[in-house]
């Protein structure tokens, strides 16, 4: 028995996440927007029953058993901790700050029985199951370097909102650079030691975002990772990664891990690989076709990425006669909130580098910093 689903957000990824949650026999009960009129504009058109611009009124829902969060950053934290906190299993997007991240995996961790998993959909892309499987059988031999190039049109909304603002989350770094991170760790088995980066904001402003209003979220990075080895040193797996949203046209994803006997690389939703000596370049899995709901907004990458999951969390629920229960085996692949925090880790430490000009070193929290650090230190001082 399938676990009823309420769905946060009325963006581009819901738009698309309520029909294939249909597909697979999901009932979606509830839906929540930001105001009435989104939640209402789009509850109609997708066929829900139930809308509310109050996120209580979703968490509460009798029916609702599977919460899907696609909410802008800054406010992701507090709905997966208070759903998870009631006894609903959660899938969510990032959250804006490393904080928000830690205090996203102590509520995890306190309730283990209820699904928390971050809804990074390439780990189930199958070019990258393929490609993972492919690294696991040695075919590149030892890996030595991963170069990620990702190109686009701008990911700013048509009018002035949190894609705008790197303090809330906007940015090709979190938007996008944030899945890769996590994409090259679930390729690699290694994490970042440290990392070096450079952000750049072109477009400042445009015909809808103009007067005293800037946009400071980037439009340009480019960084590099060292994984695996150790912080003193330069050994392990070289990362390379560049994010270009200034470019119209069509959405260029390419992945390539090169090795000590070949390389692999995805392009889009196709995998290429070519070992050393080989005659040329040798397509190992194609494009399929597809026939699920159309995403103009959406790369294809990302959209197949996420029909997978909802298959994967189907059969994840569908082991269990108890709706609310879940077999972790079909969506072991999926990244976990300890998996978000390491990955929000990695982006604050690449910002930081390029503020800083310097290599910076990935240190992933083990305790929540004390909001109130320097009163403290101040009273202790007057007590010494």
């Amino acid at each position: 028995m399938l676990p009823g689903v309420g769905v946060f957000g009325t963006g581009s990824t819901a738009r698309v996440l309520v029909p294939l949650l249909k597909a697979e026999g999901f009932e979606v009960h509830a839906l929540w927007g930001r105001s009435e009129d989104e939640a209402c504009c789009l509850a109609k058109e997708l066929g829900i029953p139930f809308h509310t611009s109050r996120s209580d009124d979703v968490l509460l829902h009798q029916d609702v058993d599977l919460v899907c969060i696609y909410i802008p950053p800054s406010m992701t934290r507090q709905i997966a901790v208070k759903a998870l906190g009631i006894g609903k299993n959660v899938v969510c997007e990032k959250a804006a700050t490393a904080v928000d991240s830690f205090k996203m995996v102590t509520a995890a961790r306190y309730y283990p029985q209820l699904l928390s998993i971050m809804g990074n959909t390439l780990r189930f892309l199958p070019a990258f199951v393929a490609m993972r499987q492919l690294l696991g059988e040695g075919y590149v031999g030892e890996i030595q370097v991963c170069d990620v190039r990702v190109y686009g049109p701008s990911l700013l909304d048509q009018s002035y909102g949190w894609t705008c603002e790197e303090l809330m989350g906007g940015g090709g770094l979190h938007t996008v650079g944030s899945a890769i991170i996590d994409l090259l760790s679930y390729l690699t088995g290694a994490r970042a030691q440290r990392v070096h980066g450079l952000l750049r904001t072109f477009v400042q402003q445009n015909s809808s975002i103009r007067g005293i209003r800037r946009v400071t979220s980037d439009d340009f990075c480019f960084f590099q990772m060292l994984m695996g080895g150790s912080r003193s040193t330069s050994t392990g797996t070289c990362c390379t990664v560049t994010l270009n949203f200034n470019m119209p046209g069509s959405f260029v994803h390419e992945v390539m891990v090169v090795g000590s006997a070949g390389r692999l690389v995805a392009r889009g939703t196709e995998l290429y690989g070519q070992r050393n000596g080989g005659a040329g370049e040798e397509l190992l899995l194609g494009d399929s076709g597809w026939e699920g709901p159309e995403a103009r907004e959406m790369p294809s990458s990302h959209l197949r990425g996420l029909s997978s999951m909802v298959t994967a969390l189907r059969q994840s629920f569908q082991a269990h006669e108890e709706r609310r229960l879940w077999a972790r085996g079909p969506v072991a692949s999926a990244p976990t909130f300890e998996d978000g925090l390491y990955v929000q880790t990695v982006v604050e430490a690449v910002k930081r580098s390029g503020c800083t000009g310097e290599w910076e070193c990935v240190e992933i929290m083990s305790q929540e910093p004390d909001p109130n650090q320097n009163l403290s230190e101040a009273l202790q001082r007057c007590k010494n």
